[in-house]
């Protein structure tokens, strides 16, 4: 092959291998070969980190519908108690999440109360920084799972986030997590095929990178033909979730296509340990009480959904879910019927290894701290235990000598 041509071929394929060195982009044929010939074995914990963007207004997610200065603080966004979805005698789910009250009523829920870190920061792009990389004091450059990914042994299908940018929390020093573009990746047919598989043929001339390249795409079209079947087929569905027009009830959302692939690649054995997807539209400055429900609904369902889907598998023990924003609201809601960036908010843990029940304390709203919730909780209590109990790591590593957890696993 001429070398102008094999530089072509480079300049459209290499670009995806160089970013292979610290984010590589991988198809999901390539997940679910990976999963046929190295399953991940039986009984591994798995990780499942949902991420929502934009500061989830807690207090209007775990209401607590007994307190009076909740109704007085926000009386146009505040919710009628008895449209509430009632957890104990003085806190409630909002109306919109039915799907996790029933995983509450299951013993599958753990709320965090009062999460965040010290001197909170309300910039999204600063506040969303100290979480992903666990780092509230100090700018590093590096996320928490992505130092995790660090101390494992090299694996681009250990942590995998669902989307073509990667979240800072998965990348690492040496390594990181790998980005798997929702839509997947067409593979090209007829002409173009026999083109793309030319160029993909092996030469002795070839650098390093344009070797690299060149398997690349033959393995690409290779992975394609073993394992379509595996892809076009749908993701699980547990017998005794209802349906609406043929689907899981709950309607479809990016979330939910998100964890749909999730527990597709779950299921046949992706040898992935570590899965981030996310949801955003949470910075609900106006017309809060429509707009959050709408999205904590979506929130609900898709979660509800994919643990029932996960009971259609030999997988749904090994699952934990993990749920958070960057922070919570003010207390006092705004002059647009919302709430501007606050401060601490509840976190979920879900899966059937969590004891479900209430942590930490809840934050008083008669003692504010400067108009704010108090942090009853660091976020990195959740990750100590998160790393030891779920992924099975030592959390020094990841977040430094951390004495805080969250005694919420069985």
């Amino acid at each position: 092959m001429d070398t102008v041509t094999r530089r072509k071929f480079l300049q459209l394929t290499s670009g995806a291998v160089a970013v292979g060195a610290t984010a590589p982009l991988l198809s999901m044929n390539e997940i679910a070969q990976a999963a046929i010939d190295r399953p991940l074995p039986a009984g591994t914990p798995i990780l499942v980190v949902v991420t929502l963007y934009g500061g989830n207004d807690g207090l209007n997610t775990v209401i607590p519908f007994t307190d009076p200065i909740y109704f007085s603080s926000r009386p146009q966004i505040s919710y009628k108690a008895e449209t509430l979805l009632p957890l104990d005698a003085e806190l409630a789910l909002n109306p919109a999440m039915k799907g996790v009250k029933a995983l509450w009523d299951q013993k599958k829920v753990a709320i965090i109360r009062g999460v965040g870190y010290p001197d909170p920061d309300r910039s999204h792009f600063s506040s969303m920084a100290k979480w992903q990389t666990a780092s509230p004091a100090r700018h590093i450059n590096t996320g928490w799972l992505g130092r995790w990914v660090d101390s494992q042994e090299e694996d681009p299908m250990l942590a995998i986030s669902l989307g073509s940018v990667l979240p800072p929390m998965l990348a690492g020093a040496k390594r990181s997590g790998s980005a798997l573009p929702i839509g997947g990746l067409v593979i090209p047919k007829g002409a173009l095929a026999t083109e793309c598989l030319q160029l993909s043929k092996p030469a002795r001339r070839d650098t390093k990178l344009m070797a690299a390249a060149a398997t690349s795409m033959r393995n690409l079209f290779s992975v394609s033909t073993n394992v379509q079947p595996v892809l076009k087929s749908p993701a699980p569905v547990s017998p005794d979730l209802p349906t609406t027009n043929g689907g899981n009830a709950g309607g479809d959302s990016n979330l939910a296509q998100q964890l749909d692939v999730v527990a597709k690649l779950i299921a046949v054995g992706s040898p992935t340990k570590v899965w981030s997807v996310s949801l955003g539209g949470f910075d609900t400055h106006a017309n809060e009480a429509n707009a959050q429900a709408a999205l904590l609904g979506v929130v609900s369902d898709s979660l509800s959904r994919f643990m029932g889907q996960l009971k259609a598998t030999t997988r749904s023990n090994d699952v934990t879910i993990m749920v958070y924003s960057e922070f919570g609201r003010r207390v006092v809601g705004n002059g647009s019927e919302g709430t501007d960036h606050g401060t601490s908010g509840p976190m979920f843990l879900i899966g059937n290894s969590v004891k479900g029940g209430f942590y930490g304390d809840q934050p008083s709203l008669k003692n504010l701290v400067k108009g704010d919730l108090a942090v009853t909780t660091d976020f990195r209590d959740v990750y100590a235990t998160v790393l030891e109990k779920v992924l099975k790591s030592p959390s020094d590593p990841t977040i430094g000598k951390w004495s805080g957890r969250v005694n919420c696993f069985a």
